[in-house]
This record gives structure tokens, sequence and C-alpha cells, in this order.
């Protein structure tokens, strides 16, 4: 009973925060419906600006904390809103997690390049005078920062249920995020609405995030990241709907954290791993187990069916004689690039395009599992780590070829997406999106630590391979085996979304109950594209392994770090996540786009490519069909409306038709001259 009690006495305050960005999340959904995975973002904006305030220019803590919640926070959630989300009221839940996430990845660098902050800041306090300064209650110990926050909390809880149960503007906000057409049809100023609502849960996040600061040794945007996501365990046990359960969710959270700790053996493995990601484990078992969360429909416009399907891909409009055309010009544009590959590259920019092309190879998995399937999918990092390490372990251990090894990792990881995939049938949309983070955070502060996954602090050499009289532990060779991985998975992708397999998904994305209707197992096409996918990034997994020539647990959670994976997906979706030029391109924006435009055109900070990647994401609420797509289509439109001002122009016998120009009638195709 004692250890209980001092579990209580001990977790209660961060369990108040936790509360309270629980209750921040539950709000934004409930009143923008949107799942704000930039939550923690705006939470270190604030915690930024109240540390640069009181710490380093001497403010009062009142006035310090009034300008960084009061006036920054807000003012943060009307400009989000004026700027982006204002005009998503109708976009998808995809849409919306796609440019939450890169908020999610934008704004902390922006903050840090304004205030000039690293992740070295230290010095933060609590919003209290000695805040550190302790309270004896019997055995037991706290400080005024967490009386602090505990009495914050409780006034913020009760303010925000009786603004929801008992004010008009709480209404309004639930009606506005069911459908902002139908509530302006009943007099309701859905833009003024929808404001208020994203100030109110920015004041949420710059207030957690002032509260949350001493309880980091450095003011780090990856710190506020992982502890947000931590909370979003007590979210989704609210169901993102009632927010007092959402408060209690997140006492509970903390409380079993310190209860485990204090309960379990003193240096046991269960208590050094198993504790810190524990939020991460009850995530997921709230995300599979719990059945209202089961296919849970999401928030939807009731009149989002008068909006015009999304476009179909540019390629299926354009004629034989463009088509032809376009893989000659990309045929020469590939042998000038492989000329200068071959033989004016120099050593550095050798390997920086074959790591291009290696990434590429992993970005393919999420145009199979988001472009196709419909689904995001924010573990794709973790089926890299686990290809590079399976790969790894078989060599050293085994003594095994390295390409058998490759292929046997990406086999693994096809067997664990597969896995991954059945308990998570049933979810969909943001909840399968939030069941995947769970998964990847749980395998990197966990699993990697155990020697037989993640090698221990050791490094395993893995070595490139040999070939018959080919030895491609030469450079240029090894690019020209990762080219050749590139065509071949690039081909496979293609056959796939053309084949029944892809038909399948196209329809599940359309809609299941008409797919199921028409015989279409979704379990089977959605276990096969998780399979897939999954594959896809265990092989570039094992090429990034020879690559480094070396892997372990260090470089693992470099390389293939969870929040990369998050600009992964951004930049993969944002210029088009259904073509393999898709991910191509989005593989030379990560790696060759820093290097080259940032560093030596621009000559400015290499960390500004996390403000770019981030806020490209902006674009896909406009066009959800990716960037290059919508270029694609724009260049079609344009030759199309010139071959219409030439038919104008010219006599009847001297006009060609759109067959003689593009090679087939792309108008009769298209329903009409556009």
């Amino acid at each position: 009973m004692e250890e209980l009690i001092s579990s209580i006495i001990r977790g209660f305050p961060q369990g108040c925060v936790y509360a309270l960005v629980a209750m921040g999340f539950v709000l934004t959904y409930k009143t923008a419906g949107v799942f704000n995975l930039a939550f923690g973002a705006q939470a270190f904006i604030s915690a930024a600006v109240y540390y640069d305030l009181h710490v380093r220019d001497g403010w009062a803590i009142l006035p310090a904390v009034v300008v960084a919640v009061v006036v920054v926070a807000p003012l943060l959630g009307l400009v989000l809103d004026r700027m982006l989300f204002r005009h998503m009221r109708t976009a998808s839940q995809i849409a919306k997690l796609v440019t939450s996430i890169g908020l999610l990845v934008a704004l902390p660098e922006i903050a840090k390049l304004l205030l000039d902050l690293d992740e070295n800041t230290y010095g933060t306090v609590g919003i209290v005078p000695n805040g550190r300064v302790t309270y004896h209650f019997s055995d037991y110990v706290v400080n005024r920062n967490d009386l602090a926050t505990i009495g914050t909390v409780l006034a913020a809880t009760i303010l925000l249920t009786v603004l929801f149960k008992f004010s008009a503007i709480g209404l309004q906000m639930r009606a506005t995020v069911e459908s902002p057409r139908m509530t302006e049809l009943a007099g309701v100023n859905a833009e003024r609405v929808g404001a208020t609502a994203w100030m109110l849960s920015s004041l949420f996040a710059g207030l957690a995030g002032v509260l949350l600061a001493p309880l980091f040794p450095f003011l780090s945007a990856n710190s506020y990241f992982e502890l947000v996501v931590a909370a979003v365990a007590a979210a989704v046990l609210a169901r993102l709907s009632s927010l007092p359960v959402a408060a209690l969710g997140g006492l509970f959270l903390s409380i079993g954290d310190h209860a485990l700790r204090n309960y379990l053996p003193e240096g046991s493995i269960i208590r050094q791993n198993l504790g810190p990601s524990l939020p991460f484990v009850l995530l997921f078992a709230v995300l599979v187990l719990l059945p209202a969360l089961q296919r849970r429909r999401e928030v939807t416009d009731p009149l989002s069916s008068v909006d015009p399907p999304p476009p179909g891909l540019a390629s299926d409009d354009r004629g034989r004689a463009l088509t032809i055309g376009t893989y000659v010009f990309g045929a020469l544009v590939g042998s000038a690039f492989f000329y200068w590959i071959f033989f004016e590259a120099n050593r550095f920019w050798l390997g920086r395009y074959t790591q291009a092309a290696i990434y590429a190879v992993l970005f393919l998995s999420i145009v199979v599992i988001t472009g196709m399937a419909g689904q995001i999918s924010l573990c794709q990092p973790t089926f890299a780590m686990i290809g590079a390490l399976t790969t790894a372990q078989l060599v050293t251990r085994y003594d095994m070829s390295v390409l058998l090894a490759m292929v046997i990792g990406a086999a693994v990881t096809a067997a664990v997406g597969g896995l991954l995939s059945v308990p998570a049938l049933r979810l969909g949309g943001i909840f399968l999106a939030l069941a995947t983070l769970a998964f990847a955070l749980f395998v990197e502060r966990v699993m990697l630590k155990f020697e037989w996954f993640g090698g221990g602090a050791r490094s395993m050499e893995v070595p490139r391979p040999t070939i018959g009289p080919w030895d491609f532990a030469d450079n240029r060779a090894f690019f020209v085996l990762c080219v050749v991985v590139l065509a071949l998975t690039g081909f496979a992708v293609i056959l796939l979304r053309n084949g029944t397999t892809g038909r399948y998904l196209d329809a599940l994305r359309g809609s299941e109950t008409a797919a199921a209707a028409m015989g279409v197992n979704p379990a089977r096409a959605r276990i096969t594209a998780f399979a897939v996918s999954a594959a896809l990034a265990g092989l570039a997994g094992g090429l990034l392994a020879m690559e480094s020539g070396r892997i372990g647990e260090q470089a693992a959670q470099g390389i293939f770090n969870t929040f990369l994976g998050l600009v992964w997906i951004v930049l993969v979706v944002t210029l088009g996540a259904r073509t393999v030029e898709g991910a191509i391109q989005g593989a030379f924006g990560f790696v060759i786009f820093p290097e080259l435009v940032l560093k030596r055109w621009l000559e400015i900070a290499p960390t500004w490519h996390y403000v770019f990647f981030g806020l490209v994401a902006i674009t896909f609420a406009k066009h959800p069909e990716g960037i290059l797509e919508h270029n694609k289509r724009q260049s079609l439109n344009f030759i199309q409306r010139q071959i219409d001002r030439f038919r104008r122009s010219a006599p009847p016998s001297a006009t060609p038709t759109v067959g003689e120009v593009l090679g087939e009638p792309v108008a009769a195709r298209t329903g009409g001259d556009g």
C-alpha cells in the first residue's frame, strides 16, 4: 500500500500534464476534426518563447507566461486556421493528418531558427517562483511546480467541460466539425467558430508546453514529440470524444508507469525496457483491443458526397505518341546522367546518388501502403531497420552471403508486416497511423536494446556482395546494383498496381462496403499490401547496411529514426504517392536537395530542409494526387488547349485530331475537351 501511495503522489503531477495534452488532442478533434500531431510542436514553440523571455531576457514569470501562452499560442492557432485548416474543413482525414505531420516537422525548426535555439538549450523553469522548493507530506515530497501543474489542469478540465456542455460556442464548435456547410445553413459563422476552436486548442498546447518545460533538462523538440505521443494513449482511451475520460487516462498512464517501476525488481530487463515504453504499448493495446475503435467512423461531412472524386493518374489520359516521347526524353536524360556518374562524378556525389537510389526503393514501400492501399503507416523506418539488422545478424553470426541475407531479411520483414496488419485490420485512418507509430516507438525504445536484435554496443560489419567476376565493393559497381534493385522493385510495384491486388485496393479505397459486395476480400488485400510494403522497406534497409558497411544499435537509431519516417511520409505523399516517379523524386529531394540546393546554391543552414519538407505538406489538401501528378495533368491540359486553339484558327482541312497529335483521342476518353 505504501508503494502504491508513493506511485500516486509521484505520478500525479506528470499525469496531470499527460491529462492536459490528452484533452488538447480531444479538444482539437472535437472542434476542428483534426487529430493534431503538431500539438507537441505548438507546445514547444510556447515553451521556447517562455524560455527566451524569462531566462534569456530576464522578464518576470507572469508577463513571460502571458506572452507565451495567452498571446503567442492563440495567435499561432489563428494563423494555422487562416492559412491552412479553414481550407480543409471538408478534406479527408488523411489530408489533415499529413498536413499536421508536416507542421510537426516544420514548426520546431522555424522556432529554433527565429529564436537561435539548439538541442543543448538548458535552464528551463516552471511557472511559479522558486518552483523547486519542496513540501513534505509525511514521507512524500512535492514541489511548487507540481502543485501549480495540478491546479492548472484541474481548472482547465472544469472550464472546458462547462464550455462544451453549457455554452453556445461549445455547441457551435461540435456542429461545425460535423458539417461546416450545414452549420452555415443554420446561420452559424463556421469560419469564426473554427478560428475560435483553433485558438482555444493552441492555448492548451501553449499551456502544456510551459508546464512541461521543467520536466526536461534540455529544451528539445524531440522530447516534446515523444511525451505528446505518449499522451495520445489517454486521448484514444477517451475515444477522442470525452474530456474527463482523457484527463483520467492521462493520470492512469503516469501513475501506472511509476507503479510499474516500484513493483518490478531493481535492474530487471522488464523494468529497464518496458517502463519507458509503457505508453506506446498501452496505445497499441487500446487501439487494437478497444471494440469501439474498430473501424470507427471518422468525422466526415454529410455533404462530402457532392465533392468531385479525386483525379486519376495523368498517365491514364496520356496518348501513345506523347507516352513514347516521354520515354525517349527520359532515356536521353538517363543516359546523360549515367555518363556523368561514371565519368565525371566524384566520390562524394556518387555516394549521395547511391543513397538516393536506395531511399527510392524504401519510398516505394510508402507508394504501396499509402498510394495503393490508402493507409498511412508511420513505421516504415522500423521495417527498414528490421531488414538491415536481420541482414547484419545473418552475415555476422552465420557467415551467410550478404545478398542471401538481404533477401531473407526482406522476407522476415514481410512476415513482421503481415503479422502487424492482422490485429490492425479493423483500424483505419488516423487510428491505423497511431498503431504503427506506437509499434515503431516500441521497437526503437525497447527491442533495439536487445543484443540478438540490435547487436548491442558493438557494430556489425556488413560487406558488399561479390557475384562471379563482379565485385560490388567498388562504389560505381554498387551504385549499379542499387539502380538494378530499384528498377526491379519499381517494375514489380507497377505490376502490382495494374494487377488484381491493385484493383482490389482501388476498390477498397473507394468504398469498402461496395468492394466487399463484389466479392473483394478486404483482409487479404490489406495483409498483402502491408507485407509487400514491409518487404520493400526491409530490402532497402539491407542495402543501406551494405552502403554504410557497419550497422548497430546507435547507427540504427540515427538512420532509421522514427521522426525521419514522418519526413519520408510528407515527401512521398505530397509529391505523388501513387507512382514510382513520386518515390524516386522524393528520394532525390531527401538526399540531394539539402546538399545541392540549400548548402551549395542558397548557402543556408541544412536544418532549413525540415522547414521546406514540412511546409510542402500544405499543398496536399489542394492537390491530394500529389504535386508531380498535378503538374503532369497541367502539362496534358496545356497540350490539349494548344490543340483546341489550333483547331479554332486553322482551316478544317488542316485541323489535326487529338489522336494525330497524342496517338489516341484523349478528349473522347475524358469525356470533354479538357
